[in-house]
């Protein structure tokens, strides 16, 4: 017995050394330095939506970002982090543990990939650039006129376009209900789509965002007194979609019949003429209380705006002197130049 005893003794020892070696080296593995990649690169995982611990764990594996599939999947039971792996697709570092792979996919610290709509562009280029993200699935046609709002928008890979273009026309609807709720009272539109067809119009007239406010303003004046808009943007959306002509109007489009030439039609063209953003949908909604009705470039970038139109004539001489010194300039230095060679 006693012998039996101490044969029971060493075996009991043994197993526990063995038992101890294993678990520290199940540890060294789940917390240690996982697989190097080639050149210390970051390895890319993508995990299928709907796909369960045992599909994760052997991509994982497959992927090279882990050595055992079966101690990843024990941890994940173990650490109750089983019930709350998140889909997407992930980015880890060379030699990243097990550990922190588990702790990244259970925190769903997915790869975040962004496009963004600049204010004022039309839906037919907003489509082509998702069109152009080979990250992306899907077809879609380019939507109405101003039902985009421009932002910076989330996707993942392989989401479908369809989806992304859904949540900024989302977002353009509920910014304009929200806006169109606290609208300025008495204004000479009587629909949201109104509103986004001027606010287009703001858009189209100024890149400068302290200007939107004096700009929309002038235009709800104009409409209020019956006046044309006579906005350069719309003719030159009406003649190519509004893509940049590269030279000024010439006085037979401007006198052209066009249904978007607001020198020729009264109010407002039939649509949108791009996507307009927060603030010019914000400024036609509730414009400044002012009497201007005309504005013309100030040579410096922006505009100067004017009450009447003897003042603005004043204005526009200004401008036009900035014009002649500026093609002098330009004939001097192309004069030089030309002397140089």
């Amino acid at each position: 017995m006693r012998r039996l005893r101490i044969i029971l003794g060493s075996a009991a020892a043994t197993l526990g050394v063995v038992l101890a070696l294993a678990l520290a080296a199940g540890l060294w593995a789940y917390q240690g330095p996982g697989p190097a990649t080639d050149g210390g690169a970051t390895r890319v995982v993508l995990l299928r939506k709907g796909a369960g611990l045992t599909e994760i764990a052997s991509t994982l594996e497959r992927s090279g970002a882990i050595r055992s599939k079966s101690l990843f999947a024990a941890a994940a039971q173990i650490t109750g982090a089983a019930k709350s792996l998140k889909a997407g697709e992930y980015e880890f570092k060379s030699r990243a543990s097990m550990a922190s792979i588990l702790r990244d996919i259970r925190d769903g610290k997915i790869v975040i990939r962004q496009i963004t709509i600049p204010e004022g562009m039309t839906s037919e280029v907003a489509v082509a650039l998702l069109a152009a993200r080979p990250d992306l699935t899907g077809v879609v046609p380019a939507p109405p006129e101003g039902s985009i709002l421009p932002e910076t928008y989330q996707y993942e890979r392989n989401e479908d376009r369809a989806a992304v273009l859904k949540r900024m026309m989302d977002a353009r609807d509920e910014l304009l209900a929200l806006l169109w709720a606290n609208r300025q009272p008495g204004l000479p539109f009587k629909t949201p789509d109104e509103a986004v067809i001027l606010a287009s119009i703001v858009e189209k007239e100024t890149g400068i965002a302290s200007e939107r406010p004096q700009v929309a303003a002038v235009f709800v004046n104009r409409l209020r007194q019956n006046m044309r808009l006579e906005s350069d943007p719309t003719i030159i959306y009406g003649l190519n979609g509004g893509k940049p002509l590269g030279r000024g109007l010439k006085a037979s489009e401007m006198a052209a019949s066009n249904p978007y030439n607001t020198y020729q039609i009264p109010g407002l063209p039939p649509t949108a003429i791009a996507n307009p953003g927060r603030a010019a949908l914000a400024a036609v909604l509730d414009p400044p209380k002012t009497d201007y009705l005309f504005f013309v470039a100030d040579g410096g970038g922006g505009h100067v705006f004017a009450s009447t139109y003897e003042e603005h004539l004043k204005n526009v001489a200004k401008w036009r002197a900035v014009e002649r010194q500026r093609a002098a300039a330009a004939l001097q230095e192309r004069a030089a130049e030309l002397k140089a060679q």
